[in-house]
């Protein structure tokens, strides 16, 4: 995101319409617009909250889902410890109340439209949420795409959006899932067992039909380096890798 593009973008109110837990730290939000916007798969929005005593908290999340005609987008939302503004969704917030955000914001890290050589996906954690917008995207415009998704997760039970994932996996054309799980062993003849390096990544890229054309990693500062790494080792361009880090 760019201050240029920020500054013109336009704050609106927006209900929570529903909310769902989707790991013991991350519950999705949906929240209808109060002025919509065309997204594409992979931008975010600011959100903004602000105290009675004038005190303001921002943040920015990736929108997960896929640009479509609703009015209601999905917010993956983790609970961080040390956070001013998830702390406020997770023991707060409730269906019916409204919050203000200003979107849609970012202008690299998008799908790539038109593409006609595959796409390799990496993602930790809640940085999945902007991928999952990307797949869900692929999936609703039928293209003809084949995508790979190697996604770091602590435990099978902390994978965010694991059940919609393994549905995918099962259900649509030419898409690969594999997990990295970093504290417990990997129950999947597909998945691993630690985190993720250089031997991982090509193992996952292997799955694919042919080289890909570009690749998206998301997450910590220190996971985005080593996927990154990774992927230049597979012999991709520097320029062909998006990158979008979390926590910085």
């Amino acid at each position: 995101m760019t201050e240029a593009i920020a500054a013109t973008a336009r704050w609106q109110s927006c209900a929570i319409v529903e909310i769902a837990t989707r790991t013991p730290a991350i519950k999705s939000f949906f929240l209808r617009l109060s002025e919509t916007f065309d997204h594409k798969a992979g931008q975010h929005v600011d959100v903004r909250l602000i105290a009675p005593n004038g005190y303001t908290a921002m943040r920015s999340y990736s929108i997960a889902s896929a640009p479509s005609n609703s009015r209601v987008i999905e917010l993956a939302i983790e609970r961080l410890p040390d956070g001013e503004v998830s702390p406020f969704f997770h023991d707060v917030a409730q269906v019916g109340d409204t919050i203000e955000l200003r979107g849609p914001l970012g202008g690299h890290f998008l799908w790539p439209r038109p593409s006609n050589k595959p796409v390799l996906l990496i993602g930790a954690g809640s940085g999945v949420a902007p991928l999952m917008a990307m797949i869900r995207y692929r999936k609703a415009s039928a293209e003809v795409v084949p995508v790979a998704l190697l996604l770091s997760s602590r435990t099978w039970r902390e994978v965010l959006f694991r059940d919609e994932l393994l549905e995918l996996e099962m259900s649509l054309p030419d898409f690969a899932f594999a997990l990295a799980l970093t504290r417990e062993p990997a129950t999947r003849c597909t998945d691993f067992s630690g985190r993720i390096d250089a031997r991982v990544v090509a193992d996952v890229a292997a799955r694919l039909p042919a080289s890909p054309g570009c690749a998206f990693v998301c997450g910590s500062n220190a996971f985005v380096d080593i996927a990154a790494d990774a992927v230049l080792a597979l012999g991709l361009e520097a320029g062909t890798i998006k990158t979008e880090r979390y926590g910085a």
